[in-house]
């Protein structure tokens, strides 16, 4: 995929989230506890068609490039976006990359997994999310495929709310990639 195109499928990404109420302005309290003047729920794009193939189309090939073999996130945010990855990696006639998602916190009944899904042990795993802010959720995902065993070659969001988390998954080591970025203003546009 060019520059260009990138550039254009996360413009696309973006009409979408505004056309479905996916970016919203006012005053909120995000998951970390932080104050925000904006809101961006991800989850609403990627539970609409459009939103769900976009979102597919542009992170499947920062899967692929980074050599995964599975594509997982944390539960709730990143399991329509894990889904919608692994669909379209079956259907696009390259590798099929299975999905999977980690739990808030392991089953206590049937078999108590923390990981849901066809996880091969010892896998490359891209770890996804629908945004970054410090990066708590993608942590929780990322140190749960770990213990298990797993391998993360990348970490890949919808946005990147540039509140530290894309920066501490960078300066601990991971690939990091965002569709779109914003500022503190909540100025949302494809991430440069």
């Amino acid at each position: 995929m060019t520059e260009a195109e990138r550039r254009t499928l996360a413009q696309e990404i973006l009409a979408v989230a505004v056309a479905n109420d996916a970016l919203l302005y006012g005053d909120f309290t995000l998951t970390s506890g932080g104050k925000s003047s904006y809101y961006w729920d991800g989850r609403v794009l990627s539970l609409t068609p459009e939103g769900a193939a976009l979102v597919a189309k542009a992170l499947l090939p920062v899967v692929r490039a980074s050599g995964a073999t599975a594509v997982g996130g944390p539960a709730v945010g990143a399991v329509a976006m894990v889904a919608a990855i692994a669909m379209l990696s079956g259907q696009d006639g390259g590798t099929p990359v299975p999905g999977f998602f980690v739990r808030a916190g392991a089953r206590e009944h049937g078999t108590g997994k923390l990981i849901e899904g066809p996880l091969a042990p010892g896998s490359r795993v891209a770890i996804v999310d629908d945004a970054c802010s410090t990066g708590g959720s993608l942590y929780h995902a990322i140190e749960a495929a770990e213990a298990a065993g797993h391998t993360v070659v990348v970490v890949a969001t919808v946005l990147d709310r540039h509140q530290g988390g894309s920066e501490r998954l960078r300066a601990d080591g991971y690939a990091f990639h965002a569709v779109l970025e914003a500022d503190a203003a909540g100025n949302v546009t494809p991430a440069g």
